[in-house]
């Protein structure tokens, strides 16, 4: 039984007594099935009955055997489907006012009061009216004698709260709607595909994508895949362009580039609102160029497909802050919306994403372009994703270097093991480099390789094509620099360097300590530097995400797929699966949460034989039910004695009779492979974020003629923290790290872990004292002449 946690809340008696109903609307999106799965699942654990509601509101509307309720083994292997179990349908019937009083009727007859809807604005839009008419249906209802005045007081409020499943990443109020990181993996899957059979032939390719009103898609396909020109709904090209792109494609060419990419998003136009189309373009280049040219569309491809580790995660995440939402909210509380920020859950009043979101559409009407960018990303919060995102890619792609040099010297390296994405940030930080005037030096072999002259000029087309490749093209080695102090230090005299990117795991951050150290002894070490943290341990202080966990992350949860489909044949299978990570457990729990795992073992969170008993015994209890798998993940040092083989043994020898286990290392393929368009677009954004410190940095450190840096913030690792990207000194991680597991001593993601575990039924303590807040996306500052003054 859950023990009664901080805020003196029982979490597993907070709904009993109420009844949820959950339903997908409007166009379905991958990672719809996780958050219905959430939804059904924690709701059953606050001790709340739970409906299914079919096909969407049309289901609502019908009533019947469309609502039906929900059982824990009935949302069993959701999460790997894409669209939607429980279905979704345009329902018109719902637009009508007699529609919506059919669907109280159905709603007051069940005792359902809170409804989570799953859908685009639309939907969202649709749920806000239906709460706001509530009153009065019911009063129709019971004056019809369809209902009785007890019934109508049981159900005198309809909470509602939303999730946004859309592909598009349309609605403005969240980073990321459900659905959109996987439509990325299809669309990138394709743009890899055609990249290699366009290299062959020289040819150019023009890829249609989705976003009829948004260019999210478009644009972020088009960072991820260095494409030479994007075309998108917010921001149509000046008037001119086919001249400045067919110059653009010329110069690529000349550069030695075998091939051109343009990526279209479905709603491009031009500035007098005329559309820009797959073929339109073919023709502009075929005619004008003579290039071997050809057009893809690529359609409901994105809509299909298995949902990636990400939208599992925030579906999971999104429903169990559904949950509490409708819980917790009171007759006063407005309809709201459960949105990512950053990398927090944050609650939303519906109504005010709605009006944004039709504002973008207002000012697109209108041809106030500018404006329809800046709203995409008018939140209350720094990090301004669609925003950022234009900027980036105006910045890498449609820029030409400077005549005029800076005559400094940035030289990058990789350190630590290699993995995906590493590259996409070394081909940002050289691009962005060199649009600064620098001179952009590689350095192979990381520390090593700076101490031994592996030290050579990397120029803008060597560049080209790294954002797709995994690995790493500089090469990288584990070796830490403090042998090598004063090889190190000549070379960087030697060779002029004025600042170090470098970019890898703990032995990037340790090695740059080491650097810092170093200053008092060498000099030449007096120079700017920025850490880029990328290893697929995710173990890095200052950062809540590293380059290269997404993509591991993903491989995980394929695997763990496969191998729960291969169980689902056999019965009555347990497997035990062993991830990387070192000491850190974040690719065991994450991968956990979003391969649906009934238990994960890691170092931070110690557990022992009574534990390991605990979860055979639980086992033992689900196979007894429909649900006839398991699966059991271990970080590789989580502990010492109860080795993947022990437990492995453990299971066996307990299971005998009731199931047979199976064990799988998964090895160094969690850091191979192509990276994820997270990867991607991250390890682009952190590379362009680091050079441009670095040369206001070298502004602060020029003195008499030359570069001394020595203040404490002159050496700063680059992470994503919460909302946005941060900058922090080595000198303060220091303090927050625990260097002899190579872990930050506090890590974000142990709060997921309860939630995975509720999910695998265990019945723990969900600690309710720390929610989401209810913010504002349009701000509530009074005009400047009410504002008073003493």
């Amino acid at each position: 039984m859950a023990n009664i946690n901080t805020a003196g809340v029982d979490p597993t008696k907070m709904g009993v007594g109420r009844a949820i109903a959950v339903l997908t609307s409007g166009g379905d999106a991958q990672g719809m099935n996780a958050a219905v799965r959430a939804t059904v699942r924690v709701g059953l654990y606050t001790g709340a009955k739970v409906f299914f509601v079919h096909e969407g509101y049309q289901g609502l509307v019908d009533g019947g055997d469309h609502i039906r309720p929900a059982t824990w083994e009935s949302v069993s292997m959701m999460l790997q489907l894409g669209g939607t179990v429980i279905g979704s349908a345009r329902c018109k019937d719902f637009q009508t006012r007699e529609g919506r009083l059919k669907a109280a009727f159905n709603l007051v007859k069940l005792g359902v009061t809170n409804l989570c809807v799953i859908g685009g604005d639309g939907s969202l839009t649709g749920a806000n009216i239906f709460r706001t008419e509530w009153s009065d249906l019911l009063k129709d209802l019971i004056s019809k004698g369809k209902i009785t005045k007890e019934e109508a007081k049981t159900s005198s409020h309809l909470n509602i709260v939303g999730m946004v499943g859309s592909i598009d990443n349309d609605f403005c109020g969240t980073d990321m709607t459900i659905g959109t990181d996987s439509a990325l993996h299809r669309i990138i899957e394709v743009v890899d595909s055609i990249t290699t059979t366009a290299q062959s032939h020289q040819r150019a390719f023009i890829l249609e994508v989705m976003g009829r009103h948004c260019g999210y898609l478009a644009l972020v396909t088009a960072l991820a895949c260095g494409a030479d020109w994007v075309f998108i709904p917010e921001m149509p090209p000046d008037d001119g362009w086919e001249d400045h792109l067919c110059r653009r494609l010329t110069e690529t060419r000349k550069a030695g580039s075998r091939l051109n990419v343009i990526i279209v998003a479905e709603g491009a136009i031009n500035k007098e609102g005329k559309p820009i189309t797959c073929d339109q373009l073919k023709d502009l280049v075929t005619k004008r160029l003579g290039y071997d040219t050809r057009a893809t569309t690529l359609g409901h491809v994105q809509r299909g497909g298995t949902p990636s580790a990400f939208d599992r995660v925030l579906g999971s995440r999104m429903g169990v802050e559904a949950v509490m939402a409708l819980l917790e909210a009171t007759p006063e509380t407005p309809a709201c919306v459960v949105s990512l920020s950053g990398n927090q859950a944050v609650r939303l009043p519906l109504m005010e994403c709605v009006q944004v979101t039709k504002d973008v559409t207002v000012a697109m009407n209108e041809g106030r372009f500018d404006d329809a960018v800046k709203l995409r990303g008018r939140y209350v919060w720094k990090y301004h994703t669609f925003f950022n995102n234009w900027n980036t890619y105006k910045l890498l792609a449609h820029v030409r270097p400077p005549e005029t040099k800076s005559n400094i010297n940035v030289a990058i390296l990789n350190v630590g093991a290699p993995c995906a994405g590493m590259n996409a940030a070394v081909r940002a930080a050289v691009r962005i480099g060199i649009i600064q005037g620098h001179n952009m030096l590689a350095v192979h072999d990381g520390f090593e390789g700076l101490a031994e002259e592996k030290i050579e000029p990397i120029t803008w087309n060597t560049v080209g094509d790294w954002t797709g490749k995994g690995g790493s093209e500089l090469g990288t080695k584990r070796v830490l620099p403090g042998k090598y102090m004063e090889e190190i230090s000549l070379n960087i005299a030697k060779y002029n360097i004025h600042a170090l990117v470098i970019i890898g795991g703990f032995e990037a951050f340790s090695g740059a300590l080491e650097m810092v150290q170093g200053r008092g002894k060498y000099e030449e070490l007096c120079i700017p530097m920025v850490i880029i943290p990328a290893t697929v341990s995710n173990n890095v202080p200052g950062s809540d995400f590293s380059i290269g966990a997404d993509t591991a992350l993903n491989t995980i949860t394929t695997t763990c797929d496969r191998i729960k489909q291969s169980a689902a044949g056999t019965k009555r299978r347990v497997f035990i699966i062993e991830t990387m990570g070192g000491y850190c457990g974040y690719l065991a729990t994450v991968a956990g949460l979003s391969a649906g795992a009934d238990a994960a073992y890691i170092y931070e969170e110690r557990f022992g034989i009574r534990d390991l008993e605990r979860n055979v015994e639980h086992l033992v209890e689900k196979m007894k039910t429909t649900v006839k798998r398991g699966l059991i993940l271990r970080n590789e040092n989580c502990n010492s004695n109860y080795t993947t083989d022990f437990i492995f043994n453990l299971y066996s020898e307990e299971g005998k009779g009731v199931f047979d286990c199976r064990k799988n290392v998964l090895g160094h393929m969690q850091q191979g492979g192509t990276p994820t368009p997270f990867d991607r677009n991250f390890a682009t954004k952190m590379g362009a974020k680091a050079v441009l410190w670095l040369t206001e940095k070298l502004k602060e450190c020029y003195r008499h003629g030359r570069i001394f840096a020595n203040t404490l913030d002159s050496a700063c690792v680059l992470g994503m923290r919460k909302r946005g990207l941060v900058l922090q000194p080595l000198a303060e991680l220091k303090e927050e790290t625990d260097f002899e597991h190579r872990i930050p001593k506090n890590q974000w993601w142990l709060k997921l872990r309860p939630i995975m575990k509720i999910l695998a039924k265990y019945q723990i303590s969900l600690d309710t004292s720390e929610h989401a807040l209810m913010e504002h996306v349009i701000s509530k500052k009074p005009p400047v002449h009410m504002t008073l003054t003493k």
